[in-house]
């Protein structure tokens, strides 16, 4: 079945940087389009970056010149650099996969930004 693993969340001082991953299995990653989301205690989620089967990227202006998303291919992984980070980016963040029009989730890293 598919799964989607999320991991590399924490607690960072504002500022700081963190590496998500979200390992995938159960579908053919290299076809997928791959995003990364998050939500906030109260918020509702939201699209922070998204990577296509291509390569193509695209970002929420608030994270723009701060995140940066990848993938592997051959490893079944895509990752969220994510840089300067700031006590707004504190939320969990989701992996979604989008394979032909079926989208698949994982259950979530949080991320907490705190001096």
């Amino acid at each position: 079945q598919v799964q989607l693993v999320e991991s590399g969340g924490g607690l960072v001082q504002p500022g700081g940087s963190l590496r998500l991953s979200c390992a995938c299995s159960g579908f053919t990653f290299s076809r997928g389009t791959m995003s990364w989301y998050r939500q906030a205690p109260g918020k509702e989620r939201e699209l922070v970056a998204a990577i296509s089967s291509g390569g193509s990227t695209n970002y929420a202006d608030s994270v723009k010149g701060r995140f940066t998303i990848s993938r592997d291919n051959a490893k079944n992984t895509v990752y969220l650099q994510m840089n300067s980070l700031r006590p707004a980016d504190t939320a969990v963040y989701y992996c979604k996969a989008r394979v032909l029009l079926n989208d698949y989730w994982g259950q979530g890293t949080q991320v907490t930004v705190s001096s």
